[in-house]
Protein backbone atom coordinates (compact mmCIF):
# COMPACT_ATOMS: atom_id res chain seq x y z
CA UNK A 1 0.00 0.00 0.00
CA UNK A 2 1.07 3.27 -0.30
CA UNK A 3 1.52 6.00 2.29
CA UNK A 4 -2.02 7.74 1.41
CA UNK A 5 -3.92 4.27 1.59
CA UNK A 6 -2.44 3.61 5.41
CA UNK A 7 -3.61 6.77 6.03
CA UNK A 8 -7.22 5.77 4.65
CA UNK A 9 -7.59 2.95 6.11
CA UNK A 10 -6.25 4.12 9.56
CA UNK A 11 -9.18 6.48 9.10
CA UNK A 12 -11.60 4.45 8.18
CA UNK A 13 -10.65 1.93 11.16
CA UNK A 14 -10.69 5.48 13.52
CA UNK A 15 -14.24 6.02 12.29
CA UNK A 16 -15.90 2.72 13.17
CA UNK A 17 -17.61 3.53 16.17
CA UNK A 18 -19.23 6.44 14.63
CA UNK A 19 -20.84 3.85 12.53
CA UNK A 20 -22.88 3.39 15.94
CA UNK A 21 -23.95 6.39 16.70
CA UNK A 22 -24.17 8.56 13.91
CA UNK A 23 -24.18 5.59 10.18
CA UNK A 24 -26.32 7.62 8.70
CA UNK A 25 -26.59 6.28 4.90
CA UNK A 26 -22.83 5.05 5.10
CA UNK A 27 -22.51 1.36 6.23
CA UNK A 28 -19.04 1.38 8.09
CA UNK A 29 -18.97 -1.73 8.83
CA UNK A 30 -18.82 -3.07 5.34
CA UNK A 31 -16.27 -0.67 4.70
CA UNK A 32 -14.33 -2.30 7.84
CA UNK A 33 -14.96 -5.58 6.49
CA UNK A 34 -13.21 -4.74 3.30
CA UNK A 35 -10.13 -2.97 4.32
CA UNK A 36 -9.90 -6.05 6.59
CA UNK A 37 -10.33 -8.24 3.31
CA UNK A 38 -7.30 -5.69 1.78
CA UNK A 39 -5.38 -6.64 4.19
CA UNK A 40 -5.83 -10.43 3.08
CA UNK A 41 -5.24 -9.92 -0.66
CA UNK A 42 -1.61 -8.45 0.62
CA UNK A 43 -0.42 -11.01 2.14
CA UNK A 44 2.80 -12.60 2.01
CA UNK A 45 4.09 -15.51 2.62
CA UNK A 46 2.67 -19.27 3.26
CA UNK A 47 -1.25 -17.88 3.36
CA UNK A 48 -3.06 -20.12 6.29
CA UNK A 49 -6.04 -22.69 4.96
CA UNK A 50 -8.81 -20.45 6.01
CA UNK A 51 -7.45 -17.50 4.08
CA UNK A 52 -10.71 -15.81 2.22
CA UNK A 53 -9.12 -14.38 -1.08
CA UNK A 54 -9.27 -18.68 -2.87
CA UNK A 55 -7.46 -16.67 -5.75
CA UNK A 56 -4.22 -16.20 -3.84
CA UNK A 57 -1.32 -18.53 -3.44
CA UNK A 58 1.68 -18.42 -1.37
CA UNK A 59 4.49 -15.86 -2.41
CA UNK A 60 7.69 -14.51 -1.27
CA UNK A 61 8.87 -17.94 -0.15
CA UNK A 62 12.68 -17.10 -0.40
CA UNK A 63 12.42 -13.77 0.79
CA UNK A 64 15.28 -12.98 2.76
CA UNK A 65 17.34 -15.91 1.12
CA UNK A 66 20.25 -13.81 0.72
CA UNK A 67 20.92 -13.43 4.30
CA UNK A 68 20.09 -16.51 4.91
CA UNK A 69 17.22 -15.24 6.97
CA UNK A 70 13.66 -16.18 6.58
CA UNK A 71 12.10 -12.84 5.67
CA UNK A 72 8.87 -14.46 4.61
CA UNK A 73 5.11 -12.94 5.67
CA UNK A 74 3.90 -9.37 5.88
CA UNK A 75 2.22 -7.73 3.68
CA UNK A 76 3.07 -6.11 -0.35
CA UNK A 77 2.30 -2.84 -0.34
CA UNK A 78 0.09 -1.18 -2.76
CA UNK A 79 -0.56 -3.81 -5.27
CA UNK A 80 3.13 -3.98 -5.66
CA UNK A 81 5.47 -6.89 -4.99
CA UNK A 82 7.88 -5.44 -2.55
CA UNK A 83 7.62 -5.22 1.46
CA UNK A 84 7.91 -1.67 2.43
CA UNK A 85 9.14 -2.22 6.39
CA UNK A 86 8.26 1.05 7.68
CA UNK A 87 5.20 2.00 6.02
CA UNK A 88 3.86 -1.97 6.98
CA UNK A 89 5.03 -0.95 10.74
CA UNK A 90 3.01 1.96 10.61
CA UNK A 91 -0.19 -0.09 9.21
CA UNK A 92 -0.08 -2.63 11.43
CA UNK A 93 0.52 -0.26 14.65
CA UNK A 94 -2.83 1.76 13.43
CA UNK A 95 -4.90 -1.24 12.92
CA UNK A 96 -3.53 -2.69 16.34
CA UNK A 97 -4.40 0.83 18.24
CA UNK A 98 -8.06 1.04 16.43
CA UNK A 99 -9.06 -2.50 17.65
CA UNK A 100 -7.88 -1.52 21.04
CA UNK A 101 -9.53 1.51 21.02
CA UNK A 102 -13.03 0.37 19.24
CA UNK A 103 -12.69 -3.90 19.19
CA UNK A 104 -15.58 -3.47 21.40
CA UNK A 105 -17.82 -2.24 18.43
CA UNK A 106 -16.73 -4.66 15.96
CA UNK A 107 -18.46 -7.82 14.81
CA UNK A 108 -16.79 -10.56 16.65
CA UNK A 109 -16.20 -12.07 13.39
CA UNK A 110 -14.26 -8.75 12.00
CA UNK A 111 -12.66 -8.19 15.09
CA UNK A 112 -11.05 -11.93 14.85
CA UNK A 113 -10.07 -11.24 11.26
CA UNK A 114 -8.53 -8.07 12.32
CA UNK A 115 -6.70 -9.27 15.56
CA UNK A 116 -5.60 -11.88 12.46
CA UNK A 117 -4.05 -9.72 10.20
CA UNK A 118 -2.14 -7.83 13.07
CA UNK A 119 -0.42 -11.00 13.74
CA UNK A 120 0.34 -11.28 10.30
CA UNK A 121 2.04 -8.31 10.29
CA UNK A 122 3.57 -8.17 13.49
CA UNK A 123 5.09 -11.57 12.84
CA UNK A 124 6.95 -10.57 10.16
CA UNK A 125 7.93 -7.00 11.97
CA UNK A 126 9.68 -9.04 14.47
CA UNK A 127 11.55 -11.28 11.81
CA UNK A 128 12.54 -8.19 10.95
CA UNK A 129 14.40 -7.16 14.11
CA UNK A 130 15.26 -10.87 15.42
CA UNK A 131 17.36 -12.64 13.12
CA UNK A 132 20.68 -10.93 12.92
CA UNK A 133 22.34 -8.96 15.61
CA UNK A 134 22.69 -5.23 15.27
CA UNK A 135 20.65 -6.04 11.73
CA UNK A 136 17.20 -4.34 10.97
CA UNK A 137 15.68 -5.56 7.76
CA UNK A 138 13.96 -2.65 6.28
CA UNK A 139 12.68 -3.70 2.81
CA UNK A 140 12.00 -6.43 0.60
CA UNK A 141 12.00 -6.25 -3.55
CA UNK A 142 13.38 -3.78 -5.41
CA UNK A 143 10.72 -0.93 -6.31
CA UNK A 144 12.38 0.42 -9.34
CA UNK A 145 12.39 -2.97 -10.80
CA UNK A 146 8.82 -4.22 -9.28
CA UNK A 147 7.14 -0.61 -10.43
CA UNK A 148 8.08 -1.36 -14.23
CA UNK A 149 6.24 -4.60 -14.33
CA UNK A 150 2.83 -5.83 -12.73
CA UNK A 151 2.29 -9.34 -12.19
CA UNK A 152 0.79 -11.29 -9.44
CA UNK A 153 2.63 -11.94 -6.48
CA UNK A 154 1.99 -15.70 -7.18
CA UNK A 155 3.73 -15.30 -10.57
CA UNK A 156 6.57 -12.83 -10.04
CA UNK A 157 9.71 -13.32 -11.35
CA UNK A 158 12.08 -9.75 -10.60
CA UNK A 159 14.92 -9.74 -7.87
CA UNK A 160 13.65 -9.96 -4.10
CA UNK A 161 16.46 -7.77 -3.29
CA UNK A 162 17.18 -7.58 0.44
CA UNK A 163 17.61 -3.94 2.22
CA UNK A 164 19.24 -3.95 5.51
CA UNK A 165 20.38 -1.42 8.11
CA UNK A 166 22.97 -1.86 10.60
Amino acid sequence: MKPMAHHFLSLLLLLLPLATVHGGDHDYRDALSKCILFFEGHRSGVLPQDQRQYWRANSGLSDGWTYNTDLTGGYYDAGDNVKFGFPMAFTTTMLAWSVIEFGEFMPPNELRNAMVAIRWGTDYLLKTVSQQPNRIFVQVGDPIIDHNCSERPEDMDTSRTVYAVR
